[in-house]
């Protein structure tokens, strides 16, 4: 699944306090990727472990450029500098 992200913005729904983090599945009807996330959703904990976790995943930069508060966000993926 992780080998299909080829855009540079992506819609992820966040699913904090998981057993482990992994991404779930794509779902079409909201175009956004479906993404487990161990860490809960207090302090930005989960926030700071998505943005690990697609980093290392993709080998790209990944930063949230929307939905900091949601479970909804908008992620930018770019080169590694």
């Amino acid at each position: 699944m992780i080998d299909k992200i080829k855009q540079d913005v992506i819609k992820v729904i966040l699913k904090p306090n998981s057993s482990k983090s992994r991404i779930v599945k794509f779902n079409s009807e909201r175009e956004a990727y479906i993404i487990d996330i161990k860490a809960p959703a207090q302090d930005n904990k989960a926030n700071i472990e998505l943005v690990k976790f697609l980093s290392r995943a993709l080998k790209k930069d990944v930063k949230i450029i929307k939905g900091f508060k949601s479970r909804e966000k908008l992620i930018k993926i770019s080169p590694k500098e």
